[in-house]
């Protein structure tokens, strides 16, 4: 399964573009772009925003891959993940 850090940089390659390109239109650190397409750390809502347009897909899409990355690191270790995120689920549809 793709991972944020590997279609970031899959992205940013398949474009032709600098680490340190993205990162300065990204208003962040080469080294930040490194720790992104390593795995190492996700970025904001508001760096995402920025990297869309600078890798042309949608924010729609790196937020989602993101997200999901977040939300399945912080609970994979818990047994009862699957009952939590379900539960979750049911809260965001009453929130609608």
């Amino acid at each position: 399964m793709d991972n944020f850090g590997s279609r970031l940089k899959t992205l940013r390659t398949k474009q032709g573009l600098l680490m340190r390109q993205v990162a300065a239109a990204a208003d962040v650190d080469t080294s930040m772009i490194s720790k992104f397409e390593n795995g190492d750390r996700l970025p904001t809502r508001r760096q995402i925003e920025k990297l869309a347009l600078i890798l042309n897909v949608t924010e729609q899409e790196l937020l989602i891959q993101a997200y999901s990355e977040k939300i399945a690191s912080d609970l994979i270790k818990e047994p009862l993940a699957e009952e939590i995120v379900e539960l979750a689920l049911k809260k965001l549809q009453l929130k609608k």
